[in-house]
């Protein structure tokens, strides 16, 4: 077996489970998009591949999946997407089951572990069958929990692994394509008759004065308001089994449809005609729980705040002596517009340091950056400094680099190389040096890729030496060309190594100025005295505190 991903919460742990099994060849891709292409020439041999992301990672990889429904497999190739309801960790919250439709092949939707565990099995069974890759849709709730799991007896499938060389049903060229899109259509289908007698689409019988259609976490939130009710439990929740539905619809007086985000099984059974009720629109947003299937299933509302609207609490910050934190206090302190990334250190946006202006997508903050230095006047086009992080920067900023090079768009660019994927739980990449399995390998140079993309200059800088950091940023903006930074400091949380013992603040030297406190650092304390203290057991002694007491007051 193989299996590949790029790390993407809830996703993440999948591949690093896997990882853990001899037998199952598996790597961390620089993005979804090359992992599925790699599951894919894997599949083409006869392996049975797996490849999982984010459900926005699935946009990347939609070029690759959209003609791979056309091609078809050969071993059994299943699509893990983890979709993530309520944005626990995402930029969006869209539906992934939207894609199934779209791209025109099944999609399986589990409600707890065990479900999982069962349905991936199944996928590759309805891969093989059917020739096409399966989508296996999860969300955070199934990712992120857990329940009993009955692990079946393991079987080694005996196949002998070879490249059988066809060129219609590969080589998607026009004229091969448009017969292949037929074959798709017949698929479906199939695929359609099938889901009406797979056993994971089942009817269960009860109080008829409701029915409930539904599947994935959803299931199990409605069996908790309403466990007397009908069901019309979906495992296959794509292609739809529409004459399941219309039987159970004439069993119930009044029938229902609950699920997450879109109306994506609402909207197909109300096409069949059938009247059913949905969740009201206010409801397409975040998750679901058993509180608000109350109120779908009654009609009464609760008096409750709309989703994120509770407040409270404390922002998150960046960790105790992060790289990052340097970086984005010299950026405050020049009042530079600053485009952003995905990753930990987007939270340069929040309070106290305020230094990131954008965040859109992977690699989106080189790309945002030079938009605007096209269309900014002089003066202000010098002042945009576009930040990535290093497994960012990998995975989609390299065409944005590029295409500042090769339209000569002189913006500053600083790479964050921490050494890892730190926001989705500290995984490798080509950066790194390190592969999924642990094993050492080929090490990315930024400054050399950086120049041979067509940079004008690369300077290293270490995030902590503040003074340098200014002057690497000035240095870079007055330059005409394309100016790369790269800052260099491993992620605290991968370093095994302590810097120095916790600091300390001399009460009677501190003025009480707080400039220490805009680096943001959850170790620093303010007080009753208006003055400031170190947590001696949340600081890791890095020291940037220190370098912005204009007194000496900390050491």
């Amino acid at each position: 077996m193989f299996a590949a991903a790029y790390p993407g919460t809830p996703s993440t742990e999948i591949l690093e489970s896997l990882a853990t099994y001899e037998e199952v060849d598996c790597q961390w891709s620089p993005n979804e998009k090359v992992a599925l292409e790699v599951a894919i020439g894997a599949s083409m041999c006869g392996a049975r591949s797996l490849v999982a992301m984010k459900h926005v990672g699935l946009n990347v990889a939609s070029d690759a999946l959209m003609t791979l429904s056309y091609t078809g497999i050969k071993g059994g190739l299943v699509v893990v997407s983890a979709d993530d309801p309520g944005m626990h960790s995402s930029q969006n919250e869209q539906d992934n089951r939207n894609y199934a439709k779209f791209a025109k092949i099944p999609m399986l939707e589990p409600s707890d572990s065990e479900e999982t565990r069962l349905f991936v099995c199944r996928a590759f069974q309805i891969s093989e069958k059917y020739d096409t890759p399966v989508l296996l849709r999860l969300t955070t709730r199934i990712s992120h929990s857990k329940s009993v799991v009955r692990p079946a007896v393991r079987r080694k499938l005996e196949r002998e692994m070879s490249f059988d060389k066809d060129i219609a049903k590969y080589v998607m060229v026009p004229a091969n394509a448009r017969l292949r899109h037929r074959l798709v259509e017949k698929r479906l289908d199939r695929l359609s008759a099938f889901s009406e007698r797979i056993a994971i689409n089942r009817i269960e019988s009860g109080d008829r004065r409701i029915g409930i259609i539904t599947s994935g976490i959803s299931y199990h939130y409605c069996k908790e308001v309403a466990s007397n009710a009908s069901y019309l439990k979906l495992g296959m929740s794509y292609p739809l089994p529409v004459n399941k539905i219309r039987e159970f619809s004439k069993t119930v007086r009044r029938l229902f449809v609950v699920e997450e985000l879109d109306p994506f099984l609402e909207e197909q059974i109300r096409a069949l005609g059938l009247k059913v009720q949905g969740k009201p629109i206010e409801l397409r947003c975040g998750e679901l729980n058993p509180e608000l299937v109350r109120e779908i299933l009654t009609g009464r509302r609760s008096h409750r705040k709309a989703p994120g609207a509770e407040g409270g609490g404390r922002a998150p910050v960046m960790c105790p002596g992060c790289g990052h934190r340097g970086i984005f206090y010299v950026l405050s302190r020049l009042k530079l517009q600053v485009t952003g990334d995905i990753g930990c250190y987007t939270l340069g946006a929040l309070p106290p340091l305020n230094s990131l202006d954008t965040c859109i997508c992977m690699g989106a903050a080189i790309g945002n950056a030079a938009g605007m230095s096209r269309v900014l006047p002089p003066e202000k086009r010098k002042k945009v400094v576009a930040v990535i992080g290093d497994s960012t920067f990998l995975h989609a900023g390299l065409p944005g680099l590029m295409d500042m090079a090769y339209n000569q768009t002189g913006v500053t660019v600083i790479i964050l190389d921490n050494s890892t994927t730190a926001m989705t739980g500290r995984q490798d990449h080509p950066g790194t040096g390190r592969t999924l399995k642990g094993k050492e390998t080929k090490k990315v140079d930024y400054e050399k890729l950086c120049l041979a993309l067509g940079a004008d200059s690369v300077q290293t800088v270490d995030p902590y030496d503040l003074e340098a950091v200014r002057q690497a940023i000035s240095k870079a903006m007055e330059e005409e060309g394309l100016s790369v930074i790269v800052s260099r400091r491993e992620c605290v949380l991968v370093s095994r190594k302590r810097y120095a013992p916790a600091l300390a603040v001399d009460a009677e030297k501190c003025t009480g100025c707080m400039l220490c406190m805009k680096l943001g650092c959850p170790a620093m304390e303010v007080t009753e005295e208006e003055k400031v203290e170190i947590n001696a057991l949340l600081c890791n002694g890095c020291g940037l505190c220190s370098q912005v007491c204009g007194v000496e007051a900390i050491y």
